[in-house]
């Protein structure tokens, strides 16, 4: 099977994935035991204060765990991109089940029980101890075992900030439409949810010794040593990322973007004696733009085109020179230096099926334009809401489809449009998929895009502080033609490689 051979041949790449996603379920499943346990027990014996509680973690538990990303990436200590913002999110939504499940657990036991513990003498808290949370251990370890459950379906989506985790896989493989590699990440996934729930069965017996009293003090002593523990590595792993031997470099979240970010990685890695953390595929150019400016990522690629209209909300300008030299002044006044262009333009491309320009004979948009009305178009969500995007190309070229355009992932639009569920679409100019689905690509005749160098971004301060960093890019420049890139996204996208090896290839070369 295709899956087992691709994480054969990434075996160490996949072993740290799973360590960083075992990482992220095991913390927040502890910290959100320690949290949940002891605000059921409050909700089930304080109805009154626990009502709001239980509201609380009730209405976290509705938000779509995509916008709880979101929600929590500005906010400051929590924030940011990373492990910290992922744990944070993990626990939100594991409070739920452990709450419930344990106000259900206490409130299950038998009032007859309750009032013979009060008869010999128990006060509120042995009774507690020795009786509530006993019989209420069955129904508390279910909420756990949810939890837990949640806990890794969750962490697939932590990939999206940088969190690393199986969900590297994931995304990698819908960027690239390959199965395959989406496989590799939600199999072993699935697998590590059965995993835990199994455990977490195995684990009751001990469990439930040590809360009847039977090992009380043993018991009481190892969970605090796991929670130690936990605590210790959550410190090493989150902080550890800050060390001012490593660089972070990040990218958006299609092809192209992430063979860039794997370039930057691997110059750095050949000329410097700096460690890389990749943090590639974070999300669009908003993510990744203030991932840059809250230092959480040191570098990334980015194209003037978008950093002018869309970054700096600046009107489209057509004059290549004058952009750049704007977007330059206007990032280092932010503490954000751009460096020298890589060589190409990766401009969006009006696409339609070859099939159809070569029947209706277009060449230009002006040409497609008539056609419109009978059409179904379908875009980005960026594109969408872009100043350069769907909004002023409809206005410009009085582009009136049959329906609203269709909004869908960059890397579902071209094969979209192969398959007919779409008639005209933006893509990318260098994407490798528009020869892989015989599309055709027509002029700007209006002139309506303007330029979009790609131009590797980096925070001032890192490349201060590492000036064999700043080198190490700098020798990028003006290295990448727009066939070469364009080749480079044909062989991931296309031939189903592996983007680490395709740019190993084009380095040696």
């Amino acid at each position: 099977m295709r899956v087992f051979e691709f994480l054969s041949t990434h075996r160490s790449e996949f072993a740290a994935l799973v360590t960083q996603h075992l990482f992220l379920v095991a913390i927040s499943t502890i910290v959100a035991v320690s949290l949940g346990v002891p605000l059921g027990i409050l909700a089930a014996r304080r109805p009154r204060l626990g009502a709001p509680v239980v509201w609380l973690v009730n209405a976290a538990q509705t938000i779509p765990s995509l916008a709880m990303f979101g929600f929590l990436l500005p906010l400051p200590l929590i924030g940011g991109l990373g492990a910290r913002l992922a744990i944070t999110v993990l626990i939100v939504y594991a409070l739920l089940p452990i709450v419930r499940t344990t106000v259900a657990g206490i409130k299950s036991v038998d009032p007859a029980l309750v009032e013979a513990g009060m008869a010999l003498g128990m006060t509120p808290r042995q009774l507690l101890r020795q009786v509530q949370l006993p019989l209420a251990l069955p129904s508390i370890v279910a909420g756990v075992r949810v939890a837990a459950v949640i806990g890794v379906g969750t962490a697939t989506i932590a990939a999206a900030v940088g969190a690393g985790g199986l969900g590297e896989y994931i995304f990698r493989g819908l960027s690239m439409v390959d199965p395959t590699v989406i496989l590799a990440g939600a199999i072993p996934a699935g697998l590590l949810a059965l995993a835990l729930d199994g455990g977490l069965t195995l684990a009751e017996r001990a469990v439930r010794g040590a809360l009847a009293g039977r090992r009380k003090s043993s018991g009481w002593v190892t969970l605090a040593a796991i929670g130690a523990l936990a605590a210790g590595v959550a410190w090493a792993f989150i902080g550890g990322t800050r060390s001012q031997t490593v660089v972070r470099v990040g990218s958006k979240n299609f092809t192209e973007q992430i063979i860039l970010g794997e370039l930057l990685a691997q110059t750095i890695e050949a000329r410097t004696p700096l460690r890389v953390d990749r943090r590639l595929n974070l999300g669009g150019t908003f993510i990744a733009d203030r991932a840059l400016r809250s230092g959480d990522i040191d570098v990334y690629v980015e194209y003037t085109g978008t950093a002018h209209t869309a970054i700096f909300k600046q009107p489209a300008d057509t004059d290549r020179e004058r952009v750049l030299l704007d977007v330059r002044t206007r990032y280092a006044a932010e503490g954000i230096t751009v460096l020298e262009p890589l060589g190409f333009e990766n401009t969006f491309a009006i696409l339609v099926r070859g099939e159809d320009a070569r029947r209706l004979n277009l060449r230009t948009i002006d040409d497609a334009a008539p056609h419109t009305p009978n059409w179904q178009g379908g875009f980005g969500y960026e594109f969408l809401q872009r100043e350069d995007g769907y909004p002023g190309l409809a206005r410009k070229y009085n582009l009136k489809f049959r329906a609203p355009p269709r909004a869908m992932d960059l890397s579902l639009i071209y094969r979209a449009l192969a398959e007919k569920q779409v008639d005209l679409i933006a893509g990318d100019a260098t994407s490798g998929l528009i020869e892989a689905y015989d599309l055709f690509m027509l002029e700007d005749n209006r002139r309506y895009f303007p330029p979009y160098d790609a131009v590797p971004v980096a925070r001032t301060t890192a490349l201060a502080a590492h000036p064999a960093f700043a080198e190490a890019i700098r020798s990028l420049a003006g290295r990448i033609s727009v066939a070469e890139m364009r080749r480079m996204n044909h062989a991931v996208d296309a031939q189903r490689r592996d983007p680490a090896q395709i740019v190993r290839e084009f380095l040696s070369r």
